[in-house]
């Protein structure tokens, strides 16, 4: 038996026994069963691969080093990058093709019913429309070219390799990769990180609540002094009314289409003078959803002119966080206000709208949504001058109010991302990587980096608009009323056209510092005293102000802060709420109404004298935990139901909590009895749970998008909280997607939470997992391994 037959036999025995009710060890020991005689399932997949490759552009050799990370190496970029373009097809391709069908609003026509409704949301929004121009606008340069070979990469290695396993589940083949469907990949991480509806709640809220309590519950500047750029004091701010209140039944439909609770970053950027080799380092962890297989890719990329290794997100070429022959560099997420909505006196029984002294008709068209299985949906699809309109789905004329609203997003336009990407990888140093990243139109984000020389750099990235109500600057906090042109942005911006930086916040006027000592950023608030409004939708200073007190206190020590203090600091586990909250506690255990002595949980004294630390072994932080959740929903639930707003509406963060006066009405004027009530009722549900320690509820999930205990990773106990630098939500299972420290003498280290490879067969399905939880590293040194696993011979163009 040759070794493709042998893959296609095993292939035949899992899907045979149904994937479905077939536990992980089952499935294993099929493939320990049939494996060739190197015992390897790794190395039957990978004996299938062709025996012969060629390429377009050039030789090319691929070398998989022990955690299935391939290095390219050639002597063309175009040749290196066709080379990626391969390796991602061969080992991540349906996550990439699933990636392009939820953005283009093409999920239904391969999964069924249950995708619809995200299918008309991505269709309204019309992102395929906005890839397009993206790519209009690339094609034909340095950076199209390349994406050009990489797209012809990923297609070689869709003939070549074997097809993977899902597209066997959902009985369909996959479909040629294009340079647009590159394009929407990195959409869909723009709008996973800026696209918010925010607004539309915070409208919602002052309709049902009052603008009073909406600014105490919402407010718009966290009253802290770890800002990420501290110093200064915050200015008050001011806003206007809504043109509309929103519909409650779309609020909560649009809910579902937006970034998951959690997700942010840590990074920060030391200077040599505080480190132990006399060079900087780069740390960076972003907090994105924790799934099978993980939304990273790890890469080595060498060309003429450049040395890059990092990740990349499958489906686009280029590393994003990492490092190269000159500089390292990370993001976390800026938060800035990078969409608006509008609403319209409508007219023409709804085709037209009013716009200025004139009229304008929606551009409409009518789309079918395919449904598998089911039956075909039609909806309408329309623009306004301000770019997409959201309207109900699938109640439709169902909503009784602002059924309609247009939405300006950054993304909806031509973006150069992907440029400024690519020439970050080629940067030979501090001056390369900042020309690259002033092309960083989207998503805004925070941007560090340092580089061999010892240069330092913080700026915020991306293009955030300058709006005007009556000619003056306004924020985006409010929906506007489109038909009067309220909260225009600049002429700069052409929805599903070429735009251009007029009429954004010019680049020198964002925060940002040149050759800092450190500087520390985790999704608070960016700087006091901001040149234009940035935005409010900044998280609370609990991570942030851990980071910098730690940094703070080494800086004052006599210790550097060596490779091995920034690896700690990425897994510290201490909650920064605790020190917060403890007073509160205290009130709550001097009414004496904590819960009865008879119940196993841990009662509210031992968390007077609790370490803070959020280890899955201990009790404390379980009920710690378990209390906030339930102190906020005492505090919030009842009130939120009797003024109407939707179920799951978002309450106040934990700080907003924790700065309420003690004898605020929402604590019904008694906050001690508010806070003992809670810990009485997260007692009793720790005991009827059955949990005795943190970990047997924190617990980390893993999910493959088929939700199969077969393809899902193992669930794990786990450290950490939202409030801790070891960021993780346990609801959303988000956390560090990625864990890198780099530094300058050879020795950064990373790893990814699960495998390289999406295949899973492969050795690398999960291989990094169990480093990953108990917070362990490995090499991203930029070394190339022995021996070649691909060879690329020039061909044919």
């Amino acid at each position: 038996m040759d070794r493709e037959t042998t893959r296609r036999a095993l292939l035949s025995v899992v899907l045979g026994a149904g994937v479905g009710g077939m536990a992980l060890p089952q499935a294993r020991s099929y493939l320990r069963r049939f494996a060739p005689g190197s015992g390897s399932v790794w190395g039957a997949a990978t004996g299938s691969a062709p025996d012969e490759l060629s390429s377009p552009y050039g030789p090319a050799t691929v070398r998989y080093d022990d955690y299935g990370v391939p290095h390219v190496e050639a002597e063309s970029e175009r040749a290196a990058y066709y080379a990626t373009g391969y390796c991602h097809g061969a080992d991540r391709y349906f996550q990439m093709d699933l990636y392009r069908r939820r953005m283009a609003g093409h999920l239904s026509e391969v999964v069924g019913t249950a995708t619809v409704d995200s299918d008309a949301f991505h269709r309204q929004m019309d992102f395929e429309g906005a890839a397009e121009a993206t790519w209009e606008r690339a094609e034909g340069t340095e950076t199209g070219d390349v994406v050009d070979a990489y797209v012809e990469g990923v297609n070689h290695a869709r003939e070549a390799e074997p097809t993977p396993i899902e597209y066997g589940l959902l009985e369909f083949e996959p479909q040629p990769w294009t340079p647009t469907a590159t394009l929407l990949v990195q959409k869909q991480i723009s709008w996973g990180l800026t696209g918010s509806f925010r607004t539309l709640r915070r409208a919602l809220a002052r309709d049902r609540l009052g603008a009073d309590a909406t600014e105490t519950l919402y407010p718009r500047i966290m009253d802290h002094e770890t800002p990420i750029l501290r110093g200064g004091e915050p200015a008050a701010a001011m806003d206007g009314p809504d043109a509309t209140t929103p519909d409650p039944g779309m609020v909560s439909w649009l809910a579902n289409f937006e970034t998951d609770p959690g997700i942010g970053s840590n990074s920060w950027v030391v200077a040599g003078e505080h480190t132990a080799s006399g060079d900087p380092i780069v740390a960076n962890d972003p907090h994105l959803q924790l799934s099978v297989p993980p939304i990273w890719y790890e890469q080595h990329v060498v060309g003429p002119e450049f040395d890059s290794r990092g990740v990349a997100f499958p489906g686009v070429p280029f590393v994003v966080i990492g490092q190269n022959h000159a500089g390292a560099w990370g993001f976390t997420n800026a938060g800035a206000d990078v969409i608006d909505f509008y609403a319209y006196d409508t007219v023409d029984g709804g085709d037209g709208y009013e716009y200025g002294d004139g009229v304008r008709q929606f551009d409409t068209r009518t789309e079918t949504i395919e449904v598998a299985g089911g039956e075909n949906v039609e909806i309408q699809v329309k623009r306004s001058v301000h770019g997409a309109v959201l309207s109900g789905y699938p109640d439709g004329d169902g909503f009784e109010t602002a059924d309609e609203l247009g939405v300006a997003w950054t993304g909806l336009s031509a973006t150069r991302t992907v440029e400024a990407v690519r020439e970050l990888n080629l940067a030979d140093g501090l001056d390369d990587a900042e020309a690259a990243i002033r092309k960083f139109d989207e998503p805004t984000q925070s941007f560090v980096y340092a580089d061999r020389d010892g240069n330092t750099y913080y700026w915020v990235t991306g293009q955030i608009p300058i709006r005007t109500v009556d000619g003056e600057p306004a924020r985006g906090t409010r929906i506007f009323d489109g038909s009067a042109m309220a909260g225009e942005w600049g002429e700069g911006y052409e929805p599903y056209g070429e735009s251009s930086w007029a009429g954004f916040v010019p680049y020198e006027e964002k925060p940002g510092v040149r050759n800092p000592d450190y500087v520390a950023t985790a999704n608070q608030r960016i700087t006091n005293d901001p040149e234009r409004y940035l935005s409010e939708g900044y998280a609370p200073p609990f991570r942030g102000r851990r980071i910098y007190d730690r940094l703070d206190a080494r800086a004052e020590s006599e210790a550097p802060m060596d490779a091995a203090f920034h690896r700690d600091l990425q897994t510290d586990v201490v909650d920064a709420r605790y020190d917060l909250f403890r007073p509160i506690v205290a009130e709550a255990v001097e009414t004496g109404d904590t819960g009865g002595g008879d119940l196993d949980a841990p009662d509210a004294e031992s968390l007077l004298d609790w370490d803070a630390e959020m280890r899955p072994d201990a009790a404390e932080p379980l009920l710690f935990d378990q209390w906030l959740r339930d102190f906020r929903e005492r505090t919030f639930g009842g009130a939120f139901d009797d003024a109407g707003l939707p179920e799951g509406f978002p309450r106040p963060n934990f700080w907003v909590l924790e700065t309420l006066p003690p004898d605020s009405e929402w604590f019904d004027g008694d906050r001690a009895a508010a806070a003992a009530d809670a810990i009485a009722k997260s007692r009793e549900r720790i005991d009827s749970e059955g949990w005795e320690t943190y970990g047997d509820w924190n617990r980390v999930r893993f999910t493959h998008p088929f939700d199969q205990s077969f393809l899902n990773y193992e669930q794990r106990p786990t450290a950490g909280s939202p409030g801790t630098v070891r960021n993780f939500h346990s609801e959303a299972s988000t956390g560090a997607s990625w864990r890198m420290v780099a530094t300058f003498d050879g020795d950064s280290r990373a790893v990814l939470p699960g495998g390289n490879s999406g295949d899973y067969f492969s050795q690398h399905y999960d291989d990094q997992l169990s480093m990953w939880a108990d917070g362990e590293y490995k090499s991203m040194a930029r070394t190339l391994p022995d021996g070649v696993d691909l060879a690329f011979e020039e061909g044919e163009r």
